[in-house]
């Protein structure tokens, strides 16, 4: 019998890992598109149109968000870190990963909040005028973390890239789908 030991860092993530970081990825860009642009249209119909869009796509990234959560904690532990990536780099990719979730829970929970607050949902898909909701008290952390995930995506793609086409190591290979 043998004794387990720790994550494989030669394996890839499973293909449930796969999809659900690449839809996740897909959804929040639709979420930054169309918030951005609700958020700075001066026409109704246009906020209306991308709020539309907005919320919907909101409850699928939180649905997406607790699932992978979830998903590490009871079903697959991730794959360890390449035994090739410094020390410094391991330190610096987990807390980019830890902030991308906390920008995720803050946008989920403050447009949660200025929905609720709002009666959003009420205007979007029942008879109400559409709210103000720049007045609101959750608009400050929605707008802020709206401003913070961008880059913080960005930087997460550009280190993959990196990895990929300079280090030319696994990392964004075993997050991709094939060989």
């Amino acid at each position: 019998m043998s004794i387990p030991s720790g994550p494989d860092p030669a394996a890839s993530y499973s293909r449930t890992a796969k999809l659900v970081h690449w839809a996740s990825a897909l959804l929040i860009l639709v979420l930054l598109v169309t918030g951005f642009r609700a958020g700075f249209s001066v026409e109704e119909t246009v906020k209306v149109a991308m709020l539309r869009i907005h919320l919907p796509v909101a409850f699928l990234v939180l649905i997406l968000t607790v699932f992978r959560l979830l998903w590490w904690l009871w079903v697959q532990s991730k794959p360890a870190p390449l035994g090739a990536v410094p020390a410094w780099q391991e330190a610096l990719a987990r807390w980019m990963h830890r902030a991308l979730y906390l920008l995720i829970f803050v946008l989920l929970g403050s447009g949660i909040a200025m929905s609720v607050i709002g009666g959003l949902p009420d205007a979007l898909f029942g008879t109400a005028p559409l709210p103000d909701l720049s007045e609101l008290p959750p608009r400050a952390p929605h707008g802020i973390g709206a401003r913070l995930i961008l880059p913080a995506v960005l930087l997460h793609a550009g280190a993959a890239f990196y990895h990929h086409f300079v280090v030319r190591d696994r990392t964004l290979r075993r997050m991709w789908f094939g060989r």
